[in-house]
């Protein structure tokens, strides 16, 4: 019934128990889970775990943490790894401006260059912004507007990614919308508004319309409420799930089947499956 779009299984804080978590994610009816790597042994281990568990759908890229690493051989190896018919999207990739682990320079530049090698392979992109909306904006629609046919096949019903976590205010989601991009909730739709800082993400999500919506984890991020604090994992998605239906005045079925036919069409995934069978 519930789909995780964003989940990184490979995190040391799975390694002693990740297939418990996968049971626990069954048990809580999440079918299938979406694992962005975020540098290249990363990517490669998504594509291992992929193999291993069928729940479990890989991307690679280099997340902007990590894009100083993202030499033209690195990225080449990328490319590479995105030639195997499980992986469903180039990511996680973006712009990380809060904590600058790498150069911000250095991050636009493997950023840029991750969303052209998704062009070239046709595929979507997982997308983290972070105090850098701005940048972010300014590079993605450089490229809807210089490749206005990626990944809508020439009839404009293509998606061309997500923006995970989403990072702005209904305005900017309307803008990503238009461009051919879905958002994506975690589990800080959850957190209680503060004095004079409302939850900006609840305001999204209630002036989005569910088909344009995913959603995720971050595991082992971002745990919702109640169980901020812990490890967050997918069998917390139906928490995500129940407070989106509780923001937009839904039953929590009409939020589970949303979601996953939206996560469907990001990634193509009834298109790549028949392809694998070929």
């Amino acid at each position: 019934m519930f789909i995780d779009s964003h989940a990184h299984l490979f995190s040391k804080d799975f390694a002693d128990d990740v297939s418990v978590v996968l049971t626990r994610a069954r048990d809580a009816r999440v079918t299938e889970i979406v694992n962005p790597g975020t540098d290249l042994e990363t990517s490669r281990e998504a594509l291992t775990l992929a193999r291993a568990n069928g729940m479990i759908h890989p991307a690679v890229g280099f997340h902007p943490h990590d894009a100083s690493k993202a030499d033209r051989g690195s990225l080449a190896q990328i490319e590479e790894l995105s030639l195997d018919p499980s992986v469903v999207a180039i990511g996680e990739i973006g712009l990380d401006y809060h904590y600058n682990f790498s150069p911000p320079e250095v991050q636009r530049d493997a950023f840029a260059a991750q969303i052209a090698i998704a062009v070239r392979r046709d595929l979507p992109i997982i997308i983290h912004s972070r105090e850098a909306e701005e940048d972010t904006l300014r590079i993605v629609g450089e490229f809807v507007r210089s490749h206005p046919t990626w990944r809508t096949g020439g009839d404009g019903r293509g998606v061309r990614g997500v923006f995970h976590c989403f990072p702005g205010d209904p305005a900017m989601a309307q803008k990503v919308i238009d461009w051919g991009f879905y958002i994506s909730i975690p589990g800080p739709v959850t957190f209680p508004a503060k004095p004079n800082r409302p939850n900006v993400m609840a305001a999204v999500v209630a002036a989005t319309p569910l088909e344009y919506m995913l959603l995720e984890t971050d595991s082992p991020y971002l745990t919702p409420v109640p169980h901020r604090g812990k490890r967050n994992e997918p069998s917390h998605i139906p928490i995500i799930a129940a407070k989106i239906a509780e923001i937009k005045n839904v039953p929590l079925e009409e939020v589970g089947a949303a979601t996953s036919a939206a996560v469907r069409r990001v990634f193509h995934w009834e298109e790549r499956t028949s392809e694998t069978k070929s």
